[in-house]
C-alpha cells in the first residue's frame, strides 16, 4: 500500500513546482514509511510513499514501460498480476521489476482505456502517458483504496488524502455547506463531494482522464444483479465456499508477516478459517475488547482463536483511549465523519502493525449477504406494520415508542424501535437511508443557522438530499426491494463509511487491509443469487450460515450468535468519563468561538 499523489498543467512551458510536489507527498508518509520516489517532467509531476508488501527489492516506484514514456504510481494490490504479466510476457512485453504494479502499464499499453477490467484487486493508480500528453487516474471497482483531486483553470492534483492536496497553493479550504448538508443526514460524506468546495472524490468504479486541459469522468463497471442460472441450495453452497477460498488464498499473496482481524463474527470467523487451513505457519488473529458486555465481542473472538490454533493477540479499549485518540483522529478522517468504530479500528491496526504488515478483514460480507437489521425491519415494514391503518400507527404505536426509556447498551430495543418509527413511513430507498444516518431534513431546520439555510437554498439544502438513483433507475427500479438496498449500501455505506474507515485507520498505522468479500468473483457471483439464498424466514446471511454449519467450519454458538456490529459504547462514555470533554467542546461560548 502507498500515498500517491501529483500535479499536472496544461500547458508544458508551465512546470510545475518540485517543492509543492514533495510536500504534498511528505503529509502521505504514514501511508509508505518504507520508500520515496518521484517523477517529475516539465509540466507533470507524480510522487509517492510506499509501504512495501511485494516485491520488497524491484518495486519502487514510479514505474515505467520499456521507453519511459508511460509512467504510473499506484496505491494497492493486483491480485491476479502472475496470470496477467504470464500472458504479456507471452506477447513480448519486457518486465524490470517482480511488482504487480507493473503489469498495469503493460496492459495499458495493450488497450489503452479497456485495460482497467481486468485487474481483480483494490488500487488507486495515475498513469502519465507522455506520447499522448495525457494522464488517467482510477480507482478500483468497490473504492478500496481512495483518490482526491482538485481542478482549477485547466490544473490538476490528485492525492490518496485530502491534507496532500491541503498543500497545493491553489486549492482553498472553504467549506461546501451542501457537504456539510449531506454528511448531516448520512454520517458521512458521500462521493464525489468532500467537505471542501475545491476537492472531489473520484468515486469508485470510475476513471478520470485529463487531455489538453480538460477532465472527463467515466465508469467502467456497475454493481449487477443477475440471476445464476440453474444453481441449488447445496450447489450455491458449495461453489461459494470455493470462490471465498480462491480470494482469500489471492489476497494472502504478500512477501510481508500477515494476519487476520477476528472479531468473532460470522465474517471474519470465516475469513480466518480458511487462512488457518492456507497458512504453513500458525495464523496470527488480532481482536479488540471492551469492558462493556453489550459491545464486548471477545468470548466469540477468543473462541474462534482456539478453534482454529492462532496465535491470538487482543487489546483492551476504553474511554481514556478513546479521550487520547480524539485529537489525532481529526487529522486521520480530514472531514466530517460519524462512524465512532474508526476509535477501535484505529487502536486495532496500531497494536496489530506491532506483528504484522498485512491483515485480511471481514468488510464486504454484510451488504453481500444481507446481514444488517435494517434487512429484516423491511420485510416488517412491508408485511405486517405498514398493513396497521395509519391512524392506529400514528396514535398508538409512535407515541408508545417515543416514550421507551433510553438504555446505552449495544443496539437496545429503544434505539431499534425509535429508529424504526422514524423512518418507515418513507419509500424503501429513503427509509433505509434514514434508518443507517442520522438527523431528518426538518431536524437541520433547527441546526443551520439562518446564514447557512440562505446558502442552501430553501429548494436545496432543507429537502431531502436522499441520492438521485439514476444508475439504479436505468436498470434496476423494478427489482426486488433488497437488491435495491444492497446497492444502496454498497454504493454509499460500504464506500464512504466503511472502507473509508479502515483505510484511514489501517494506513495511518502503514498497516494493509485486504477484504477477500470484496474480490470481483466473488461480488459476481454473490450478487447473482437469488435473495432466497441470502435472506430467508428471517435469518440474515441464510446461505452463508448454512454451508457454515454444514460444514462445522466454525463452533454452532457463533453461528448462531446475536449480531452485535462494531460499535464502542459511546451513549454510555459520554455520561461518564467524556462528560466534560464534551460539554467543553458543545458549550454555547465554544461554538459561537469556533
Amino acid at each position: 500500500m502507498c500515498g500517491i499523489c501529483g500535479i499536472i498543467n496544461p500547458r508544458q512551458d508551465k512546470h510545475i513546482s518540485p517543492n509543492v510536489l514533495l510536500k504534498m507527498r511528505e503529509t502521505l508518509i504514514h501511508r509508505g514509511p518504507d520508500e520515496a520516489g518521484e517523477f517529475i517532467d516539465k509540466n507533470v509531476g507524480l510522487a509517492i510513499r510506499r509501504l512495501k508488501i511485494i516485491d520488497l527489492k524491484t518495486g519502487g516506484q514510479p514505474i515505467h514501460n520499456e521507453d519511459k514514456s508511460i509512467w504510473i504510481v499506484c496505491n494497492g494490490e493486483i491480485y491476479n498480476f502472475l496470470e496477467l504479466r504470464d500472458n504479456l510476457e507471452k506477447k513480448g512485453h519486457k518486465f524490470y521489476t517482480h511488482s504487480d504494479i507493473e503489469v498495469i502499464i503493460h496492459l495499458y499499453e495493450e488497450s489503452n482505456r479497456g485495460f482497467i477490467e481486468d485487474f481483480n484487486g483494490i488500487f488507486a493508480f495515475a498513469i502519465w502517458d507522455r506520447n499522448k500528453e495525457q494522464l488517467l487516474l482510477g480507482r478500483d471497482r468497490m473504492g478500496q483504496k481512495p483518490l482526491y483531486y482538485h481542478f482549477k483553470n485547466g490544473q490538476l492534483a490528485f492525492a490518496s488524502e485530502i491534507n496532500a492536496l491541503l498543500q497545493c497553493p491553489t486549492v482553498s479550504r472553504e467549506m461546501d455547506f451542501s457537504s456539510l448538508n449531506e454528511y448531516l443526514t448520512f454520517e458521512y460524506i458521500p462521493s464525489p463531494k468532500s467537505i471542501f468546495k475545491d476537492i472531489n472524490k473520484l468515486s469508485a468504479s470510475c476513471m478520470l482522464a485529463f487531455d489538453k486541459g480538460k477532465i472527463s469522468i467515466e465508469k467502467y463497471w456497475s454493481l449487477s444483479f443477475r440471476m445464476v442460472d440453474n444453481i441449488d441450495e447445496i450447489q450455491a453452497q458449495e461453489k461459494l465456499f470455493a470462490i471465498l477460498k480462491d480470494s482469500v488464498k489471492r489476497h494472502l499473496n504478500c512477501d510481508v508477516p500477515s494476519g487476520v482481524f477476528l472479531s468473532g463474527g460470522i465474517d471474519s470467523s470465516l475469513i480466518a478459517v480458511i487462512a488457518s487451513q492456507l497458512t504453513e505457519n500458525k495464523l496470527k488473529t488480532f481482536s479488540v475488547s471492551f469492558g462493556d458486555k453489550s459491545f464486548d465481542e471477545s468470548r466469540y473472538a477468543n473462541l474462534m482463536a482456539k478453534f482454529i490454533k492462532s496465535e491470538h493477540y487482543e487489546m483492551r479499549f476504553n474511554a481514556k483511549d478513546c479521550l487520547s485518540l480524539i485529537p489525532n483522529i481529526y487529522h486521520i478522517v480530514e472531514e466530517p465523519f460519524a462512524d465512532a468504530s474508526i476509535l477501535p479500528t484505529y487502536l486495532l491496526s496500531k497494536f496489530t502493525r506491532n506483528h504484522v504488515a498485512m491483515a485480511l478483514g471481514g468488510d464486504g460480507g454484510d451488504e453481500l449477504f444481507l446481514g444488517y437489521p435494517t434487512h429484516l425491519a423491511h420485510d416488517f415494514s412491508e408485511r405486517i406494520y405498514l398493513k396497521v391503518p395509519a391512524f392506529i400507527r400514528r396514535s398508538l404505536f409512535e407515541p408508545m415508542v417515543k416514550h421507551l426509556p433510553v438504555s446505552f447498551d449495544n443496539f437496545s430495543f429503544d434505539f431499534k424501535a425509535k429508529k424504526f418509527i422514524s423512518g418507515v413511513e418513507f419509500n424503501p430507498e429513503i427509509r433505509h437511508q434514514v434508518w443507517m444516518g442520522a438527523f431528518l431534513p426538518v431536524q437541520k431546520q433547527s441546526l443551520f443557522l439562518s446564514s447557512v439555510k440562505d446558502i442552501l437554498g430553501n429548494n436545496n439544502g432543507l429537502e431531502p438530499v436522499y441520492y438521485n438513483l439514476e444508475e439504479f433507475k436505468k436498470n434496476r427500479m423494478q427489482g426486488e426491494i433488497h437488491e435495491k438496498i444492497m446497492f444502496l449500501d454498497m454504493r454509499l455505506y460500504l464506500q464512504d463509511d466503511i472502507l473509508t474507515k479502515v483505510d484511514r485507520a489501517s494506513m495511518a498505522n502503514s498497516l494493509e487491509v485486504r477484504s477477500p468479500y470484496l474480490d470481483n468473483t466473488l461480488i459476481d457471483f454473490v450478487n447473482g443469487l437469488d435473495i432466497k439464498f441470502k435472506l430467508k424466514n428471517g435469518c440474515a446471511k441464510y446461505i452463508l450460515k448454512k454451508m457454515l454449519l454444514k460444514n462445522k467450519l466454525v463452533p454452532a454458538e457463533v453461528v448462531n450468535r446475536t449480531k452485535k456490529g462494531f460499535g464502542i459504547p459511546v451513549g454510555r462514555w459520554i455520561n461518564s468519563d467524556l462528560k466534560i470533554l464534551i460539554l467543553d467542546y458543545l458549550n454555547a461560548d465554544s461554538l459561537k468561538r469556533d
